[in-house]
């Protein structure tokens, strides 16, 4: 299951020539691992041979079309249970202390709950406590599986993947506030520029008072006194 996470987390990052010559060992290392049923090898083999089937440019393309121009497919976790809120500041500081706490280092380019980044943190885990640790963001991987199964993005692949993998069913009453919320339009750029502007992540707050942990992070992924999204700032896709 580790090795499967990790190549997970490799085929959700931004596609480079790198990654699509290594797909051939990526497949090799799904089909090695024991800790994975058939179908999720299955699932994820075919997302990793169709980035390796793509021109680059195009493949690249698709991945900013997707993750980083649609904000309700965003790869950041925190987006779509604290949006725009002070308390999405808090729960950064809250994971990166999880992170050093386990002798994690991340590149301070990357914010510490992008999912890739998450997903290798997981692969160093006992299997147990990563599929535990997954779990809490059940409703998160369901709600992205499902706005990209309705795109019929081959990337739903990669979330059906680890629904399987976690421990635990999403929060029925979270998931469903994550697909109420309205679908983003790429292609309305001017909202995307409203968004980046108004989006400010601050680090610091309560996290010394409260260790970082399971609990934490559980509590942080319930997310229940989320901030409502600003309906002026969406657009129905």
């Amino acid at each position: 299951m580790n090795t499967t996470l990790k190549v997970i987390s490799l085929l959700l990052s931004y596609p480079t020539q790198e990654l699509q010559d290594g797909v051939p060992e990526l497949n090799a290392a799904v089909d090695a691992d024991s800790g994975i049923g058939e179908r999720e090898a299955l699932l994820i083999k075919k997302l990793a041979d169709d980035i390796a089937s793509l021109d680059l440019y195009e493949a690249q393309e698709r991945y900013v079309y997707l993750f980083d121009r649609t904000r309700t497919l965003s790869l950041h976790l925190f987006e779509h249970v604290h949006g725009e809120s002070r308390d999405r500041g808090s729960a950064m500081v809250d994971l990166l202390e999880m992170y050093g706490n386990a002798g994690f280092d991340i590149d301070a380019k990357e914010l510490p709950d992008y999912l890739p980044l998450f997903l290798e943190f997981l692969s160093t885990k006992p299997e147990g406590e990563a599929g535990e640790l997954l779990g809490q963001t059940a409703h998160i991987l369901t709600a992205l599986r499902e706005r990209l199964k309705k795109r019929k993005s081959i990337y739903a692949n990669a979330f059906g993947a680890l629904e399987v993998i976690a421990k635990g069913k999403p929060d029925r009453a979270l998931l469903k506030d994550l697909l109420d919320e309205p679908l983003d339009d790429p292609d309305d750029l001017e909202a995307l520029d409203r968004v980046w502007e108004e989006e400010v992540v601050t680090f610091g707050g309560n996290s010394g008072e409260n260790a970082c942990g399971p609990d934490r992070l559980r509590t942080q992924m319930r997310a229940a006194q989320r901030k409502a999204p600003d309906p002026s700032h969406q657009t129905t896709a």
